[in-house]
């Protein structure tokens, strides 16, 4: 996957605010699936939205899908040692939480974040065209990062 460098610089128009600050800096510390730190996936998985959106010429809000996808997995503990057995259940609300109180997301960023550990919760929906496509790029983010330490993906992405 690579984008034009006008597409790269609007990504950065929409994402440097929250990627740059401080408190999202914290998700370097933590890792995520495999070798790859929760920083590093939520920027892979905001860049596959942006990506998509762009490519395919989906009607969404753009601005709304992509500062969601960076802030889907801003919890800032490291969940393979936090004692929350649940914490695929739990993630989303400390998630949404957090990013409410940091970087004041609006409703639609709120419902995406909200929703994008379905159907692991069966009862969070995806309900825009935004909070669907975060889900299944999160899905295949998540599948391609576990099995890269299996040697069934290299580091770079294969589209």
């Amino acid at each position: 996957m690579t984008l034009t460098d006008e597409e790269e610089r609007d990504f950065w128009e929409i994402i440097e605010p929250i990627a740059s600050d401080p408190r999202t800096q914290e998700m370097k510390k933590y890792i995520q699936h495999s070798h790859v730190s929760t920083y590093d996936h939520c920027m892979d998985v905001a860049r596959h939205c942006f990506y998509f959106v762009r490519h395919h010429e989906l009607k969404v809000d753009e601005k709304a899908l992509v500062r969601a996808a960076f802030l889907h997995d801003y919890y800032l503990y490291d969940w393979h040692t936090h004692g929350d057995k649940l914490h695929g259940y739990h993630h989303a609300d400390i998630a949404k939480a957090n990013a409410k109180r940091d970087f004041d997301i609006n409703i639609l960023e709120s419902e995406i974040i909200n929703s994008h550990m379905w159907p692991l919760n069966l009862t969070r929906v995806p309900k825009t065209r935004e909070a669907l496509l975060l889900c299944a790029v999160d899905k295949f983010c998540s599948a391609r990062e576990t099995l890269m330490k299996y040697g069934l993906f290299k580091d770079k992405d294969p589209t």
